[in-house]
């Protein structure tokens, strides 16, 4: 048989291993493709990070050249969940749903991060800043994007982290709605928009506002990215 034909049984043996097997073939066909040269980018994450707020920005920026550093409170491997509100539910939610999603791998630990080493942050959604935004060592590696001025982009819950870490004060920023309340106890002034840029950071309420939000982001990405790691 071609040597094609069993890349393709291989590849079916990986889909028949499960979501983690899936998630880490994905990983490794990105890294594949990524140009070191661009700048690394830090994507913080934890259970229950939200899949689709993960997994677009992971694939759209390694896209352009920049290696995706996924960092937990462990380097191990994390469930994602996916959110939405049932549309055929024969009891009404007021909330959010919550069911299992892929797995992601972080590849290190919050506390061996060393920020200076990476041109922008990503804080993606989901239950997980819950949690992570007790965190000491993202509260600090969050502050260093924002005192160096690197790009930084928060979507949906990811707002609990920057506002937990002092770095909103002042600033107008959006979120999901029902988080507004956190977006206004850091400091910020809550709108609801698609996405809003202020200084460094550009803020999504949910990855159904992706389109504009990720172009945006990228553009100013890209700009920092040409001009290399800044040591803050």
């Amino acid at each position: 048989m071609s040597q094609d034909t069993l890349s393709r049984r291989e590849i079916c043996a990986m889909l028949a291993a499960g979501p983690a097997a899936l998630a880490m073939m994905a990983s490794g066909a990105a890294a594949e493709g990524q140009k070191p040269s661009a700048g690394k980018v830090l994507m913080p994450l934890g259970d229950a990070t939200e899949s689709m707020d993960t997994f677009y920005p992971f694939f759209r920026i390694a896209e352009d050249g920049f290696q995706v550093v996924v960092a937990g409170p462990e380097a191990r491997l994390y469930h994602t969940v996916m959110h939405e509100v049932p549309p055929d539910s024969s009891i009404p939610w007021d909330i959010t749903q919550e069911r299992p999603g892929y797995h992601i791998k972080a590849d290190v630990a919050f506390r061996d991060v060393d920020p200076t080493q990476y041109v922008g942050l990503f804080v993606s959604g989901g239950r997980a800043p819950e949690y992570l935004r007790y965190n000491q060592d993202l509260l600090r590696i969050t502050r260093h994007f924002f005192e160096a001025h690197k790009p930084v982009g928060v979507v949906c819950h990811g707002i609990e982290i920057v506002s937990a870490a002092g770095v909103i004060h002042g600033r107008t920023c959006t979120t999901v709605a029902k988080c507004a309340l956190d977006a206004a106890q850091g400091g910020a002034t809550y709108v609801d928009r698609p996405m809003v840029r202020d200084g460094n950071m550009i803020s999504a309420r949910t990855w159904h506002d992706y389109a504009p939000f990720m172009h945006e982001f990228m553009q100013m990405l890209n700009a920092a990215g040409g001009k290399g790691v800044a040591t803050g």
